[in-house]
């Protein structure tokens, strides 16, 4: 009987060698696969990521993960941002709807003040005694006026006009009995250069003609001290003969003085009274201030219309005065009569050495001693 150690000692050489062999070629093919199978992948062109060990890529990828979180979300490899995206607006933010719909009502307010009369150049406002205001279209056939206020200079109570660093503008005041004694000589040192004088008036009430108590008196004392000298007469005529009368009786009153600053005609209504005028019409008002100022023309005088920017654009037919100068009245510091004014009354409580109490205080941006 054969025994089982002489059989593989009598066969060892050629089958264990043969095994050997076999083992080594399963060896190369099972290590050649998974060399194929790990470089497969290489064609994305990052190998070195496939060749780092497995507790170095765990860190890589939780690295990227915290990475993505971080940065704005892309899709499917677009390179836009999804704040880029069509669709990303269509469901806005409370906060941003409100922001934008501000900006439009805004907008439209805006666009509604600009196109009231306030922007839009072709209308002045007036506001009256109560205190409402109205809105009056500028006429644009009527001669406007050219001044430039940044010119106006007020060093209290003196008002200066400039132009082109030159002064233009000569100071002075207006008087009537209610002044009281005048220092005429004091009033010239303190830089006035002329007067207007009240003439006298017609009664507001009575309608009788009324020489003013201090005419003479004032009329002596500024040419003394050599002021140049103006006047003025308070109308209440209601009809074509009352005007010529008042006209008349300015006339004979001033032919024994020499003068070389205008006669100025002065209608107003009376605060707190009933005044005859009242019931006069725009075109009867305007007829009247004509035939007094052309009456005094006629007798060899300068002449100009006196008034608040309201009684001009309210009162009277201003495109029927055009060849006639204008005295405005206006307490403010920079009027805003549009039209062409010669003569402004910038105030009625002005203080001034030589004049006790409130004097009315005036500018000339002519000289009308060389008119």
């Amino acid at each position: 009987m054969r025994l089982s150690d002489d059989f593989e000692d009598k066969n060892s050489g050629v089958p264990v060698a043969y095994m050997g062999v076999v083992v080594f070629l399963f060896l190369l093919t099972v290590i050649g696969v998974v060399v194929l199978l790990n470089r497969k992948p290489s064609s994305s062109g990052n190998s070195e990521e496939h060749n780092t060990p497995a507790a170095v890529e765990t860190d890589a990828t939780d690295e990227e993960t915290e990475t993505t979180a971080e940065t704005p979300l892309r899709l499917s490899g677009d390179k836009r941002r999804a704040e880029d995206l069509d669709f990303w607006d269509m469901y806005p933010l409370e906060t941003e709807s409100e922001g934008e719909d501000e900006p439009e009502e805004e907008s439209e307010t805006e666009t509604e003040t600009e196109t009231g009369p306030e922007h839009d150049g072709k209308h002045t406002r007036i506001v009256h005694e109560n205190g409402e205001e109205e809105w009056v279209s500028i006429n644009p056939y009527l001669k406007l006026n050219r001044y430039d206020y940044e010119g106006l200079v007020y060093q209290y109570p003196v008002m200066k006009y400039f132009e082109d660093s030159v002064q233009i503008s000569r100071l002075g005041v207006d008087l009537s009995k209610y002044n009281g004694e005048v220092d005429f000589k004091k009033l010239k040192k303190t830089g006035v250069e002329f007067v207007m004088i009240r003439v006298g008036a017609r009664g507001y009430g009575s309608g009788q003609l009324i020489q003013d108590e201090k005419f003479e008196e004032y009329m002596q004392g500024a040419a003394e001290a050599g002021l140049d000298i103006g006047v003025y007469f308070f109308s209440q005529a209601i009809s074509d003969a009352e005007i010529k009368e008042e006209a008349q009786f300015v006339i004979n009153l001033l032919e024994p003085y020499d003068i070389l600053y205008p006669v100025a005609y002065d209608m107003e209504l009376v605060q707190n009274d009933t005044a005859r005028i009242e019931n006069l019409t725009r075109d009867d008002r305007t007829n009247i201030a004509k035939t007094f100022l052309d009456t005094l023309q006629a007798a060899g005088y300068k002449t100009i219309l006196y008034g608040t920017k309201e009684w001009f654009l309210l009162k009277l037919d201003m495109t029927k005065m055009m060849g006639y100068d204008v005295w405005l009245s206006q307490e403010q510091d920079i009027p805003d009569y549009p039209y062409q004014f010669t003569m402004w009354q910038y105030t009625k409580s002005g203080k001034i050495d030589g004049i006790d109490g409130n004097v009315d205080m005036n500018i000339s941006f002519v000289d009308y001693s060389e008119k």
